[in-house]
């Protein structure tokens, strides 16, 4: 068997460990230099605008669907009719996993041309699923509160990873990886 016949018999497995491999560096990256990173100017807006537009479109839905006695306040809080809350502050924005899916498709192997166009519905899929994660933060805040943070720290946040997992599948199917299936050049 040859190199590149092994290659092609372990391309999913190959493919898997990049993956993981590229995931994991990018996650220790990003917490051992958090700080200098949001030090970077236009980060810290970046962040806060984001959160501020995650706010505003949950907040939208949460009112007009399951909680119209919901209030917003300052600091992006959304108060429910129970008294309960949840602010979506900066670390809520979504940017670490932007960035997250910036740098697994640039350095995973795929066309560029590809990559052009997925790196951004990719960032627009996160920032659909992180406004689908504070409304469902919302639901907890108002039904089972005893939850939150059970379902924000183990249900709802590896959910990120879920769907950043699902966007690698759906591209190394269609586009990437180690070695380009079905005789894809």
């Amino acid at each position: 068997m040859t190199f590149q016949d092994k290659i092609k018999k372990y391309a999913y497995l190959i493919n898997v460990v990049l993956f993981c491999a590229i995931t994991y560096f990018f996650h220790e990256f990003w917490w051992a230099f958090s700080t200098e990173i949001k030090s970077i100017p236009g980060v810290i807006e970046t962040a806060e605008w984001l959160a501020n537009m995650v706010f505003r479109a949950s907040y939208f839905i949460i009112q007009h669907t399951y909680d119209s006695q919901a209030l917003a306040e300052t600091g992006n809080t959304i108060r429910f009719s129970n008294g309960g809350y949840i602010t979506v502050n900066e670390s809520c924005s979504g940017l670490k996993q932007f960035y997250q899916i910036i740098v697994l498709f640039f350095l995973f192997p795929g066309p560029l041309k590809q990559k052009t166009w997925f790196i951004p519905l990719s960032i627009a899929i996160m920032h659909f699923t992180n406004i689908i994660r504070i409304i469902l933060l919302g639901i907890v805040t108002l039904w089972l509160p005893d939850y939150w943070h059970f379902v924000h720290d183990w249900i709802l946040r590896p959910f990120f990873y879920v769907v950043i997992f699902m966007l690698w599948v759906w591209w190394v199917e269609k586009f990437g990886g180690i070695y380009r299936y079905q005789g894809r050049k």
